[in-house]
């Protein structure tokens, strides 16, 4: 999975791939804003059929990692 979300990340983002690992910060490593954070949870949701990420829980995620638990919590429902 954590392979599958740097893919996803580096893409919309406009990353290399091989600069993101668990400890990347969306904001502060990646420079992220909210609409790119946005575009992130839209690509996501459809990769994995997760339905609507809300802003709340957008708002808790801070780096891939984050990212990771919060999907594998998900998927795990």
């Amino acid at each position: 999975m954590l392979q599958k979300i740097i893919e996803i990340t580096a893409e919309t983002l406009g990353a290399e791939a091989e600069s993101i690992t668990e400890n990347t910060s969306f904001t502060e490593d990646l420079h992220a804003d909210s609409l790119d954070l946005f575009e992130l949870a839209m690509a996501l949701e459809e990769e994995f059929d997760i339905g609507e990420m809300s802003e709340e829980d957008l708002a808790t995620i801070k780096t891939v990692g984050d990212l990771v638990n919060y999907l594998q919590g998900k998927l795990d429902l």
